[in-house]
C-alpha cells in the first residue's frame, strides 16, 4: 500500500472521528448554556418587582392595635365654618383611618385612636382654637354745606375678625305697598316699614400688611311725596358709599365724600379701627 492511500485512509478516520466528536461538543454547550439562560431568566425575574397588594400597599398607614377614645373641647370656635376647618385639617393630617367626629351640640371633637396621633390632634386644635380679635370702629360724619362745617357726628361698633357688624340709626317710614277688600271691614291697605337714616355694615379682616375693611354706609331721608293710585308715597332719597379699605390701627382713613339729597350739604366720612385688649 502506498503512502499516499494511506493518507488517504488516515484522512478519513479523523474525518469520521470529528463528526463524531461535534454533536457531543454541542449537546454539551446545550447543556451548560441552558442552566445560564435559567438562572439569567430568574435574576431578570428578581429585578422586575412584583406589585403590591391592597394589604401590603396600606401597611404605613395601619393604625396599632391600642386605641382609645378622646374629647377635645373647641373654647373660641362660635361659628360652624370654624369648626368645619379644624375638621377638615385633623382628617388631612392625621392616619388615614383615624375616626374624627365633630359634635356640634357639645362643640367638641371626638376622636379615637392611637395615643401619638391623639396627642398631635390635641396639639393641632390647640394651635387653630384661638380667640378672634375685637376692633372698635369709629365713623365720623362731618357735615358741610357749602364748604362750612355745621355738624360732626360720631358713630362706633365693635366688630369681631371675620363677621359683620351692623349699625343703624334713623326712623321706619311706613310705605304703602298694596290694598285689598276683604268683604267685612272694606278696603285695606298693607304697608312696609323703611329704614331711614344711616346704616352702617362693617367687616374687618386682619391681613399681613394691617387690616382689610369692608364697608357699607347708606344715608337716606325723606323728601317729598307723591299721589299714586290715590295713594300717597313718600320719596325715599339715599346716598351709599360701599368698598373695600386697607386701613391702619389708630390712624384715621377717609372713606369718601356723600352728598345730601335735596340739598347743598355733603358729609366727609372717615373711620379709624382700634384694637380691643
Amino acid at each position: 500500500m502506498t503512502t499516499k492511500h494511506i493518507h488517504r485512509i488516515g484522512s478519513r478516520a479523523l474525518l469520521a472521528l470529528a463528526l463524531t466528536i461535534l454533536p457531543l461538543g454541542f449537546t454539551a454547550h446545550a447543556q451548560d448554556s441552558a442552566p445560564s439562560q435559567e438562572k439569567s431568566e430568574q435574576d431578570q425575574s428578581a429585578a422586575t418587582p412584583k406589585p403590591k397588594s391592597r394589604e401590603e400597599y396600606m401597611a404605613p398607614y395601619r393604625i396599632p392595635s391600642v386605641e382609645f377614645t378622646h374629647m377635645i373641647y373647641l373654647n373660641n370656635v362660635t361659628q360652624q365654618n370654624d369648626a368645619n376647618e379644624i375638621l377638615v385639617a385633623l382628617r388631612n393630617m392625621l392616619y388615614p383611618g383615624m375616626k374624627v367626629y365633630l359634635v356640634t351640640s357639645q362643640n367638641a371633637i371626638a376622636i379615637e385612636g392611637p395615643p401619638d396621633q391623639v396627642a398631635l390632634a390635641s396639639k393641632i386644635v390647640k394651635d387653630l382654637d384661638l380667640p378672634h380679635k375685637a376692633y372698635r370702629l369709629t365713623y365720623t360724619f362731618t357735615e358741610s354745606d357749602s364748604g362750612k362745617r355745621i355738624g360732626v357726628e360720631h358713630f362706633s361698633l365693635v366688630a369681631v375678625d371675620g363677621q359683620m357688624t351692623s349699625l343703624k340709626q334713623g326712623s321706619k317710614v311706613p310705605v304703602a305697598t298694596g290694598s285689598y277688600d276683604d268683604g267685612k271691614n272694606g278696603m285695606q291697605t298693607q304697608f312696609t316699614y323703611l329704614d331711614i337714616g344711616i346704616n352702617i355694615n362693617s367687616t374687618i379682616n386682619q391681613v399681613a400688611n394691617g387690616l382689610r375693611l369692608k364697608s357699607k354706609v347708606e344715608q337716606s331721608g325723606v323728601g317729598e311725596t307723591q299721589t299714586i293710585q290715590g295713594v300717597q308715597e313718600p320719596v325715599i332719597r339715599q346716598s351709599v358709599l360701599e368698598g373695600n379699605f386697607n386701613v391702619a390701627l389708630g390712624k384715621p382713613l377717609a372713606l369718601g365724600q356723600i352728598d345730601v339729597p335735596g340739598s347743598t350739604r355733603h358729609l366727609d366720612i372717615e373711620v379709624v379701627a382700634e384694637l380691643i385688649p
